[in-house]
């Protein structure tokens, strides 16, 4: 099952069931108003929401109207807990390697994990309202949403307890990172608000391309029309999102509608160092990382962070080529501009 929500009808927006193809729409008032509002009763709406489902793909559903992502929220406009983890290695030792550092053993076993700002989101198709000098840098991400879950949970049961699949530009601004650091109480103003895909995919829709709590199907991402990454969601993740969401339920509940994501996509390609695209390698899902391979073999980044009217798309497709989720697509505008 296919599930957005459209920017009218208040703060939540309004709930829809789309389309597998992603062509068409229906409002389910009736059944929920918001997507915050099924998960909250998930076990008594997800069937009837199926039902929707199953009309709009067989093309007999009475009130189904085109669907554009153009007119969408992120799935959830807002949430009750946002956090996002590093579950790629991958990426925290080429950070390591960057700067001659030695990755802790514990990282390896213990999941890192950051508390983001969930009280606002922007929509697939939003402006990244940001100054050029913070560094601006998208990180394509894949993320779950949670039923309720119990503090203390294993891995088998959190897994258990994902409802929904989306894709995520987690936009860092690189540049207030170091000295936000540096006061050792984590990431705030160097973490603005993220961008989610258009529509929130139920597990049983991916097929057996989400196995193990992972999703195995590329992630790609385009900058200014250049191909720029499509690592392997299902590759080189040294923690599935049962083990994400059991680190976060450790000491605390989780409510219907947290949102857990993976960090950034990273895939080793046959060692520790990479390749672009356009040499043959399967390219990154963050400026970041090739900056970071770029001092590693040239002692110093290249490459610069996004600028206004830059724009990154961040999409996956299934083994068929067809879009999974829709595509995030973000352009960069200036701050006050």
């Amino acid at each position: 099952m296919k599930l957005a929500t459209l920017k009218h009808g208040g703060r939540d927006g309004t709930l829809v069931v789309v389309s597998r193809d992603l062509t068409r729409c229906q409002t389910v008032a009736g059944i929920a108003r918001t997507l915050q509002a099924a998960l909250d009763d998930w076990d008594t709406v997800a069937p009837e929401l199926e039902l929707v489902y199953d009309m709009l793909n067989a093309g007999h559903a009475r009130h189904a109207i085109p669907f554009d992502p153009a007119h969408c929220h992120s799935p959830l406009p807002r949430a009750y807990q946002w956090a996002d983890g590093s579950a790629y290695i991958n990426h925290v030792e080429l950070v390591r390697k960057a700067r001659n550092a030695e990755v802790p053993a514990s990282f390896y076993t213990d999941p890192l994990m950051y508390q983001g700002g969930s009280d606002s989101f922007i929509g697939p198709r939003d402006k990244i309202v940001a100054d050029d000098s913070w560094g601006i840098d998208f990180e394509a991400e894949v993320a779950v949403v949670t039923g309720d879950v119990a503090m203390g949970a294993t891995p088998a049961e959190a897994a258990a307890s994902i409802r929904l699949l989306m894709l995520v530009n987690d936009v860092s601004l690189r540049n207030l990172i170091p000295k936000e650091l540096e006061k050792g109480f984590g990431f705030f103003q160097s973490k603005p608000a993220s961008a989610f895909s258009p529509v929130a995919v139920t597990p049983d829709e991916l097929g057996v391309a989400w196995e193990g709590a992972k999703l195995h199907l590329p992630l790609r991402v385009e900058l200014n029309g250049a191909a720029f990454g499509c690592p392997n969601a299902g590759q080189d993740m040294t923690f599935d999102f049962g083990q994400l969401v059991a680190h976060v339920a450790k000491t605390r509940e989780l409510e219907a509608g947290s949102i857990i994501g993976s960090g950034t996509v990273s895939n080793k390609q046959g060692g520790l160092w990479g390749s672009t695209v356009a040499n043959g390698g399967v390219g990154y899902c963050c400026l970041a990382e090739l900056r970071m391979y770029e001092t590693i073999e040239q002692g110093k980044p290249v490459t610069p962070f996004m600028k206004a009217g830059d724009r990154v798309r961040i999409e996956m497709l299934d083994e068929a080529g067809n879009n999974v989720f829709g595509t995030i697509d973000n352009t960069v505008v200036p701050l006050g501009g």
